[in-house]
């Protein structure tokens, strides 16, 4: 009702909805989606270049002298909704709507943003236009996240030998710091901030209420609470002996809804390691783990039963399934236990994997250099482990030698 009342103005007052007649719209709209239905060809190609040359001169932006490709505006708002961020002796670009001018204008080169407008449904959510993923600009901020991220294995065994060392320490704060930075560490739990009222109630290692961490003795622990994106994370781990009584005695004297670490903020986390985030460890960690797992024997199984099991381009025998040869019969039922137990191992994976976004850590997480490398090693398509997004996102990493290790 009030986007109504704002379209249709003070003078047109609606007092029964049930007496508004949306038929002509409705009609208007399929007679529109028939008429594209029944489109040709040819005139469905004329209407995409005439759409895609309306959008051309929005499309591009210059970056330190250099046209990069920018994302596309979702969906049509007055461009008096929208700021835009410019370099300061670059043209404003022409507004597309006769008569109508941006909101403002803005040049800022600390922020990598091109426009932004507030988002007309969730007055509290804005939308930002950035550079296209596959532009230089990000592909340089991906790098720096991921060599940042690799510095951390020239630190990672002083911060564990260090936070090892004050789980028994006498100041609690301290103690803390030690036990959610373990959590951190050996789990990838985010930080943890506050939320606004209404939200939902997401939980980060920080933010642990009582009830989100039950103790099994001897040193098991079960988490529950919702993470990001509301996503239920369950799961029990094993801990070191001095954490699992260290969480113990936080919990002490504690009632549901209070904080398991009352005496430590996200703030103040992150001012004890500056530039050292919940995301880098989680990266570090990711990645870490794929480089190891791709120099294992086992990962490259699959590949070397394909190499060995693949027959000649031309193989009489084999096409003559009346009088198939020993050698025949053995290699196809090599071949058919080397499925079985690929399909054996992925039914395993699907199911320990079933609540885990494999998209995100492939996009986020992982370094895609060794996978990269991993692929030129062993002479794979890089086409089988990226898709065409994916394959350009990750431009900055192709040339990556075939021996890189993170």
């Amino acid at each position: 009702m009030t986007d109504w009342r704002q379209i249709l103005g003070r003078n047109h007052v609606i007092k029964k909805f049930e007496l508004c007649d949306f038929t002509p719209i409705y009609e208007w709209h399929m007679k529109e989606k028939e008429k594209k239905k029944n489109m040709s060809t040819e005139e469905k190609k004329a209407l995409k270049e005439e759409k895609l040359k309306q959008e051309e001169k929005y499309m591009w932006a210059i970056v330190d002298g250099v046209k990069e490709r920018m994302g596309k505006l979702k969906r049509r708002i007055l461009p008096s909704d929208i700021t835009i961020n410019i370099g300061k002796n670059a043209p404003v670009p022409e507004c597309p709507i006769l008569g109508e001018s941006w909101k403002e204008v803005k040049h800022d080169n600390t922020v990598t943003w091109l426009a932004f407008w507030n988002d007309p449904i969730n007055s509290k959510e804005f939308k930002y236009v950035f550079l296209a993923a596959s532009s230089s600009l990000k592909g340089q901020s991906d790098r720096e996240k991921y060599e940042k991220a690799r510095l951390l294995k020239d630190y990672i065994h002083g911060i564990r030998a260090q936070y090892t060392k004050n789980f028994t320490n006498k100041d609690i704060t301290m103690r803390q710091i030690a036990v959610a930075t373990y959590l951190i560490d050996k789990l990838a739990l985010r930080s943890g901030n506050e939320k606004d009222d209404d939200e939902a109630d997401m939980v980060g290692c920080c933010t642990l209420k009582i009830e989100n961490v039950a103790l099994l003795p001897p040193n098991k622990i079960q988490f529950d609470f919702l993470g990001k994106d509301s996503i239920r994370y369950f799961n029990t781990v094993e801990v070191e002996l001095p954490v699992y009584k260290a969480i113990g005695q936080f919990r002490s004297g504690k009632k549901d809804g209070q904080d398991l670490f009352d005496k430590l903020d996200t703030s103040k986390l992150n001012s004890l390691m500056p530039s050292l985030t919940a995301k880098v460890f989680c990266t570090y960690n990711a990645s870490i783990t794929l480089d190891e797992m791709t120099q294992r024997e086992e990962m490259n199984v699959d590949l070397g039963r394909a190499k060995k099991g693949k027959p000649p381009l031309k193989d009489a025998e084999g096409k003559k399934k009346k009088n198939l040869s020993p050698e025949v019969l053995e290699r196809k039922l090599l071949q058919i236990d080397a499925k079985m137990e690929k399909l054996e191992r992925e039914k395993i994976t699907k199911e320990d994997l079933k609540t885990v976004a494999l998209g995100t850590s492939k996009i986020n997480y992982l370094d895609p250099r060794i996978s990269v490398a991993w692929c030129k090693h062993h002479e794979v398509l890089k086409e089988k482990i990226f898709n065409k997004s994916l394959l350009a996102k990750f431009t900055w990493a192709m040339d990556v030698d075939p021996d890189f290790r993170f």
